[in-house]
């Protein structure tokens, strides 16, 4: 099919992509309508990506004309594709007129992975990160979190065939900290494993945070989705340093709400990312601390090789200090995996999502225009 996510004129109308199954439900209530009617536009738009009301053909004539005159189906647009040398796939994606995310595809083998936004930009200012460089603009809604999956997934069909699955797996890990906007993306949880929308089971969605610890205890009620917990330091002092959210929550605090999140749930494992710097935090002293401090976490480490952005102060780490570094954690037993850069050459790789921003401070417009300089970007505007 013809992928046409253009925004419709009224944007005052509710966008039904964004609904989780209740809140559809509730709203066809409103309209005097059965509640199985959720269901049904359920499986129009995700399955079959329908965006015309009138194409749901087991909804009634009036009801077509009413949603028509009523809602919108409208999803971001694509501005640019990037393809890398080893098939991973960025999109370039406009949220509004003023406001672009970045969303990844990695395909593998035994899975095609799919990463994806939560906010504009990201306000936590990791040291190592090249989005949060960009600073902050705004959350994105359920609409924008669940369309990027939607459109991934027609924008993919093709390649795959039809009755294929190009996404088996979701990870919240490109712009922003999703449990810094917690409603907007529990809810777009709920519509990724919904039977009749994309049905992916818990274990095949994965969230990471910087270490949002109350975000962590309400997603375990709420949400209990795979977690990732971007550590990148074995003590406070550095990751003071690289990841300032620290300061706030500090690394016991944090393994605590690990804890709580798996409590009870012998199988389920916390992964801890752990970016390598070169010098920085990389040394065999610190993949000892390393093993002190996850001893007590059901946890599995995925070392990650440093991404590198334009003016960034950090490089990679060798590539036998990451070996040595696995080393010393394997032989005590956690699970370690040293992440293979994908997409490195379009900058689609971990950490360096950038998109475009509407800058709310002159700091921020010159920090943007410097990176510019350093990294041209060339939008191919429909």
């Amino acid at each position: 099919m013809t992928v046409d996510p253009a925004t419709v004129e009224n944007a005052d109308s509710p966008n039904l992509i964004g609904l989780n199954r209740p809140a559809l439900e509730a709203y066809f209530d409103r309209l005097g309508e059965k509640p199985f009617r959720a269901s049904q536009v359920l499986k129009w738009m995700h399955q079959f990506g329908v965006c015309d009301f009138d194409s749901m053909t087991n909804l009634s004539k009036p009801l077509r004309t009413k949603l028509a005159a009523h809602a919108r189906i409208s999803t971001p647009r694509v501005l640019r594709e990037q393809i890398a040398k080893d098939g991973t796939r960025k999109w370039l994606l406009a949220m509004d007129e003023k406001n672009s995310i970045e969303m990844v595809y990695i395909p593998e083998a035994d899975r095609g992975t799919l990463c994806v936004s939560s906010q504009v930009g990201c306000a936590l200012n990791c040291a190592f990160c090249s989005t949060a460089q960009q600073g902050f603009n705004r959350n994105l809604s359920t609409a924008e979190i669940v369309g990027q999956l939607w459109l991934a997934t027609r924008l993919l069909a093709p390649r795959v065939g039809h009755d294929a699955r190009a996404v088996t797996n979701v990870v919240l890990m490109g712009m922003g900290e999703p449990l810094l906007n917690f409603d907007a993306v529990t809810d777009a949880l709920d519509i990724m494993q919904e039977d009749f929308a994309y049905g992916l089971a818990k274990k095949r969605i994965t969230l990471s945070t910087a270490g949002v610890v109350p975000g962590i205890d309400r997603l375990a009620a709420r949400a209990p989705v795979s977690l990732a917990i971007s550590l990148h330091a074995p003590n406070d002092p550095l990751r003071d340093e690289l990841v300032p959210i620290n300061k706030k929550y500090p690394i016991r605090v944090l393994l605590d709400a690990c804890r709580r999140y798996v409590a009870g749930q012998p199988k389920q494992k916390i992964t801890f990312e752990y970016v390598m710097l070169d010098g920085i935090n990389d040394s065999p002293q610190q993949a000892r601390q390393l093993v002190a401090l996850l001893s007590n976490v059901p946890a599995k480490v995925n070392l990650i090789p440093f991404n590198p952005f334009p003016n960034s102060p950090y490089k990679r780490s060798k590539w036998s200090t990451i070996d040595r570094f696995r080393d010393v954690l394997m032989a005590k037993g956690i699970t370690t995996v040293t992440r293979r850069p994908r997409g490195d050459d379009i900058d689609a790789a971990c950490g360096q999502l950038v998109g475009l921003v509407e800058a709310r401070s002159e700091k921020m417009r010159k920090r943007r225009a410097e990176n510019a300089l350093a990294n041209p970007i060339t939008l191919s505007l429909p």
